[in-house]
């Protein structure tokens, strides 16, 4: 349907991803995105360990035929070296051939993963991080701006600014994420010189995401002012919904916190119990711009069909716009 280096890197017919969300991106999720011709991500660290992750993996290809990724965030101190390399072992192991990193330094993992034919996605939130993933040898990455959900990085550029300039500079492919939920979006992404997109919030408001209804129900209500970014006292801002469990965290903040502090609040624990209990007060729940304008919950096939049907029919606005040769 689309030709791009990324859907021919990847082998799907649409450069759409899902984004890698904590708790949240499962075999279902991923499995829906790629039956629907895009490319489903699953979650390492959702499954906590090498075995709980080859279970998924496994899993995932029962549910699908179609390619599918695994996301891998290296956060320092979440966990021990010895998982994340079984991690990667398994991905390995059990033949995925894309792996998307984040949050630290792949370089190490590299070698083993270029061997065993891999393809390699680095996420970043800065150019300058793109242009030293790319020095490594990864094969793309993912560019997040500053309306993205989770961590955009310090220096708080927009979508529009960061994939115009990552184009210019860089000759792997670009995927860009952070405030693109439909068609509008999507078809901006590919002019700015994008070869595809990743969408975390739009795929949280489907209805294939685990997350509890109640919570769904609550951010579908939600609009464009009703996020806000915390931990940026420790160099890792995150945006997420204006909530108690936030709101508490940034007062933490102001009044000097430790990341050990923090954490008392901000600790995944509370996220996943709130996805699965339906309280949208007790977690941290990050949250992109894009709330501001999406407004149905909706399943995956019909999210994916609306963005390609609705980006060929501004194409074609825009042809009848532009002033002929």
């Amino acid at each position: 349907m689309f030709k791009t280096r990324i859907t021919e890197m990847l082998g799907v017919q649409i450069p759409i991803l899902q984004g890698g969300m904590m708790w949240l991106s499962n075999a279902e999720l991923a499995s829906a995105v790629s039956n629907a011709g895009g490319l489903g991500i699953i979650t390492a660290l959702t499954c906590k360990t090498p075995k709980g992750l080859k279970s998924e993996i496994r899993k995932t290809r029962r549910l699908t035929d179609n390619p599918f990724a695994v996301n891998v965030s290296m956060l320092p101190g979440a966990i021990s070296e010895d998982i994340y390399k079984g991690f990667f072992d398994e991905i390995i192991d059990e033949g995925v051939k894309v792996v998307e990193t984040a949050g630290g330094n792949p370089e190490k993992y590299l070698p083993k993963l270029k061997r065993a034919g891999v393809k390699v996605i680095h996420k970043v939130p800065s150019i300058r991080h793109a242009r030293k993933a790319e020095a490594l040898g990864v094969d793309a990455v993912t560019i997040v701006g500053f309306e993205s959900a989770g961590h955009p990085g310090m220096d708080d550029v927009t979508t529009l600014v960061l994939i115009a300039k990552a184009t210019e500079i860089l000759k792997i492919p670009v995927i860009a994420a952070g405030g693109i939920c439909n068609a509008k979006g999507f078809l901006a992404a590919l002019c700015l010189g994008a070869e595809g997109i990743l969408m975390g919030t739009r795929f949280l408001l489907s209805k294939e995401c685990k997350a509890h209804p109640a919570i769904k129900e609550k951010l579908i209500a939600l609009t464009e002012l009703d996020t806000i970014i915390i931990e940026r006292s420790i160099k890792n801002p995150r945006r997420v919904i204006c909530n108690e469990a936030a709101l508490r965290a940034a007062e933490m903040e102001n009044n000097g916190a430790t990341l050990e502090e923090l954490l008392r609040v901000t600790s995944g624990k509370w996220t996943e119990r709130a996805y699965q209990e339906g309280d949208a007060e007790i977690g941290i729940i990050s949250c992109g711009q894009a709330l501001g304008i999406i407004h149905q919950i909706e399943e995956v096939p019909a999210i994916i069909r609306d963005m390609i049907e609705g980006a060929r029919d501004i194409y074609r606005r825009l042809g009848d716009i532009l002033p002929a040769d």
